[in-house]
Formats: C-alpha cells, structure tokens, sequence
C-alpha cells in the first residue's frame, strides 16, 4: 500500500458514488418518459461496483472501488390505465418505465451518506497527516 492509499481509497468510493447519483437522478428524471429513442418506454438504469485490490509486491489489500457497468433493470414496465394518452394500447394501457420513485429517492438518500462518509474519511486522513507533520516538526 502507498502513503496515499487511504487517499485513493475514499476517491474511489467519491467517484463511484458520484456516478451513483448521476444514473439515480438520471432514472427519476425519465420516470414518466414513454417514449424513448429506441421506441420503448424508458428502462431503468442499475449500476454495479468492483473491489480494486493492491497487487504490488504481491500485495492484495483493499486499494479502492471502482463501477463495474451500468445496466438496464429488465422489471416489467408499469401498466397505467390512461385512454387519452398518445402512447395508450387499444385497450387504454400505457406502458410507463419501470422506475419507482420513492426507491430511487432512497437510493439516492444511501449514496448521499456513502459520499458523506468517504469526505469524512478522507479529512480524517488528512488531519492525521497533519498532526504528524506537527508532531515532527517538534
């Protein structure tokens, strides 16, 4: 492990929580999109993540995350009883994503505080650090 490590580690985590947020937001603001490029309603989006392992000198410590990918959540859609809307079946259905809003908000809510707590980490680091430096100069 390098002197930064723990650095690198609450990057990583900065990062790929980052990226968590942005396909949450992403997700909720396509919840009610019915129609999309590809012709369907929208799909939501799931992401994943790795563990990163140091492999210096044999070394296999935890050295961080990282995402995996990014892939589409096959649920079936919402069937919506909606005559008038231009997307309705001939029975009056529509096919609406299959986003659920209030899971996202929580997913949202989890990624804020895993963002939260890597900052936290990370300052934590940096105060130790400091305090070293201190304690070396005396």
């Amino acid at each position: 492990m390098g002197r930064f490590s723990s650095f690198d580690i609450s990057a990583s985590g900065i990062s790929a929580q980052r990226t968590r947020m942005d396909v949450i937001a992403n997700n909720i603001a396509n919840a009610d999109t019915t129609r999309t490029a590809d012709g369907g309603p929208y799909r939501r989006q799931r992401i994943s993540f790795r563990s990163v392992y140091d492999q210096t000198l044999g070394n296999h410590a935890p050295a961080g995350v990282q995402v995996a990918g990014i892939s589409q959540d096959t649920t079936d859609y919402r069937m919506v009883y909606d005559p008038a809307h231009p997307d309705a079946d001939t029975a009056g259905y529509v096919k609406m994503p299959n986003v659920n809003v209030v899971e996202e908000m929580v997913d949202m809510i989890s990624a804020t505080r895993a963002y939260e707590a890597n900052v936290t980490a990370m300052n934590a680091t940096k105060s130790m650090i400091a305090a070293g430096i201190e304690i070396g100069k005396g």
